[in-house]
């Protein structure tokens, strides 16, 4: 695969504030919704199935992994210093708005919290590592949940705008790169993660999830704009949750409703933020659902101007569907539904295992929308065994990276214009979709256990001089 990545490529990795960052009471950070989601697998998807979440904490009764995380307020330097003897030319990470306004509707940012993101972004310039900034991590401060009931309130936009204006203004010699929501497309499905809210009932899940992404469209567009104008030169990506949708067989019946659901989950908000306009297949979904959103004067032309410069993504799984399936049928693991995909394998935790589905999903983005795309989430979580000499040997993670790798290399060739490929979890965090740490993604290992036990010891696995290589000899060998 000799010189297929182009020079100047953003290798690294991605982490967000509420899953590494910890320090959750300190330096004037208010709480947000990380902060009061309980640990455990179960509990977590309960919460995400489930309808009347009341956002309150029970320490009696749960763990919040999220409010030490793996300490990276205090031990960034020595995170970031890792970070670079792998070579990383990016790193992504995500501001937490409650570190900038505790409570989101304050008029005068934390002072404390904008000094940490730059004493942060100072020690990436040391190294040279170009920071790729997520705006909007499922991170909404808690009070803006509470008080306004999340992205369902037209409120939100402007509270959104007045963080968007200080970070960008603070930080214009600091950071070029930037990503508005973080896998804004999975709002729909996971309301409380994106829109900062838990559905009433499931009747008006759909009405409210849609409201809330047409606030987000708005604040977005806006976001675009300020930067352009703060920050001359700057690059805004939206950031997409990606898994092209196979018919289970070549049924027309099926291939239409893949073809369908494909372009509601894969397509609907990137037409939106690349395209600026609502596309015309959500109409007859609109009607049929009776969904009605309200908008202001001008919204639509504002969305229009303010669409992004690339598209980000991130990419763990493809989803196979049918028309009508049985409750047998369905893929156990797969956030995103669908039914089990007979040809592939799956993680530990279900998830199904299918590089060539990136191959796919850059061929379908690029062909779609002509803008460069940027892969910002892909790992695989997975028990890890430490050695009794301290060592990880993770091959599976190897070839896992190794095969996606190799997708985007032959997407590449496909004429796909890639920027830059952050793997997800570089250093092990506490996973959004089960708040456990045993579901490991990092080429460092972090000594923090379920249990809340552990010395917080950062050491390397195999992984981590593999990944070195990759990048050292940009991609060339894997």
């Amino acid at each position: 695969m000799s010189n297929v990545f182009p020079d100047g490529f953003l290798w690294g990795g991605a982490t967000a504030a509420n899953q590494v960052e910890g320090g959750f009471h300190e330096g004037g950070k208010g709480p947000n919704l990380a902060d009061v989601l309980p640990g455990g697998k179960e509990n977590r998807l309960k919460l995400l199935s489930d309808t009347g979440f009341d956002f309150e904490m029970d320490t009696d009764k749960y763990t919040y992994p999220n409010h030490e995380a793996i300490d990276f307020y205090h031990r960034y330097k020595e995170d970031i210093a890792l970070f670079a003897e792998m070579g990383f030319k990016t790193f992504r990470m995500s501001i937490a708005w409650s570190r900038i306004f505790p409570k989101g509707d304050e008029l005068e940012p934390n002072e404390e919290g904008l000094a940490f993101y730059d004493r942060v972004f100072d020690e990436l310039a040391k190294y040279d590592i170009e920071p790729l900034v997520t705006i909007a991590h499922y991170e909404t401060p808690l009070h803006l949940i509470k008080e306004y009931g999340g992205w369902r309130n037209r409120k939100l936009v402007e509270f959104f705008e007045r963080y968007v204006t200080v970070i960008f203004n603070r930080y214009k010699d600091k950071v070029k790169y930037w990503l508005t929501f973080n896998e804004i497309n999975g709002a729909t499905h996971m309301p409380l993660f994106g829109l900062g809210f838990s559905p009433e009932n499931e009747e008006t899940r759909l009405q409210d999830s849609f409201q809330g992404l047409h606030h987000q469209f708005v604040a977005s567009a806006k976001a675009v704009q300020l930067g352009h104008e703060i920050i001359p030169g700057s690059q805004i990506g939206c950031m997409l949750l990606y898994a092209p949708v196979y018919a289970y067989d070549s049924n027309p019946e099926n291939v239409l409703y893949a073809k369908k659901e494909s372009l509601l989950f894969n397509n609907f908000c990137g037409d939106v933020q690349v395209r600026g306009e609502y596309p015309n297949f959500i109409d007859r979904y609109f009607q049929e659902n009776d969904i009605n959103i309200e908008m202001e004067d001008g919204d639509l032309a504002l969305i229009k101007e303010g669409t992004v410069d690339f598209i980000s993504l991130s990419y763990y799984m493809s989803r196979t569907d049918k028309k009508n399936k049985t409750p047998e049928e369905l893929g156990q693991g797969n956030l995103i539904g669908g039914v089990k995909n007979p040809f592939l394998e799956a993680s530990d935790w279900g998830w199904e295992i299918d590089p060539k589905g990136l191959h796919i999903a850059l061929m379908e983005l690029y062909g779609r929308y002509q803008v460069p795309l940027f892969v910002v989430e892909n790992g695989l979580g997975a028990y890890d065994k430490v050695e009794e000499d301290g060592s990880v040997n993770d091959d599976y993670r190897i070839d896992y990276l190794r095969e996606h790798i190799r997708a985007m290399g032959e997407a590449i060739k496909d004429g796909v214009e890639l920027m830059g490929y952050t793997a997800w979890g570089c250093i092990d965090l506490v996973s959004a979709s089960s708040g456990e740490m045993s579901k490991r993604y990092g080429f460092i290992y972090v000594d923090k256990q379920d249990d809340g036990s552990g010395s917080f010891d950062r050491s390397r696995k195999k992984s981590f001089y593999w990944y070195k290589n990759v990048i050292a000899t940009n991609g060339e060998e894997l």
